[in-house]
């Protein structure tokens, strides 16, 4: 594939995804993961979809996106809504999706200008299918 260079150059793009990980501008991640246009991916502390609790959105909400975009894993979930209050409470839209269409609704959102975070869960358990 031929690649062309483009103004997200100089931000946080993901560059590939499988179920094991994510990279991000071609570094490796092989664990849930934190991702905004202008800040390097930082890693976020769920390792399963059923641990999620509201103070993982908290730490998000303190960053005030616009938007978070939830990969979920291989197949689409959604969240209660009594977990992501700190998030609505300010406006902060939350779509949850798969990782792969998350990972590219991400790349759209931040090619666009948008102040938008990628939250990634990688499963535990994905590493070692």
């Amino acid at each position: 594939m031929k690649l062309h260079s483009s103004s997200t150059e100089k931000y946080q793009t993901v560059t590939g995804y499988d179920r094991a990980g994510v990279e991000i501008n071609a570094q490796r991640f092989d664990y849930s993961v934190l991702v905004m246009p202008e800040v390097a991916p930082r890693p976020w502390p769920v390792t399963r979809f059923e641990d999620l609790k509201a103070e993982h959105f908290e730490a998000i909400a303190a960053d005030k996106p616009d938007v978070v975009i939830l990969g979920t894993g291989e197949r689409q979930r959604f969240v209660h809504p009594r977990l992501v209050t700190s998030l609505s409470s300010q406006r902060i839209g939350v779509e949850s999706m798969d990782s792969h269409a998350a990972c590219r609704t991400y790349n759209i959102l931040m090619g666009e200008g948008r102040k938008v975070t990628l939250a990634l869960i990688i499963e535990g358990d994905a590493k070692a299918a």
